[in-house]
């Protein structure tokens, strides 16, 4: 499933504060695992870098999993 896919689930939803809600989760995942992407933290080594990359990737799958059974 796509983005647009996923933000018309949402802009269809008829309880508005959970579509907001799952936005926002949405939101914070993809931005936290595009900062790690970017590698914004030199500090990390690259098994710690990789495996804070998994689990972020898999958090946004989890969420966008979630929206898409609605």
């Amino acid at each position: 499933m796509d983005l647009s896919q996923v933000m018309a689930i949402l802009e269809n939803m008829e309880d508005e504060e959970k579509a907001a809600r799952l936005l926002k989760e949405l939101n914070d995942a993809t931005s936290e695992l595009g900062k790690l992407i970017m590698n914004k933290n030199s500090d990390l080594g690259h098994d710690e870098w990789k495996k804070q990359c998994d689990e972020a990737k898999n958090k946004v799958d989890r969420i966008i999993s979630s929206i898409e059974s609605l």
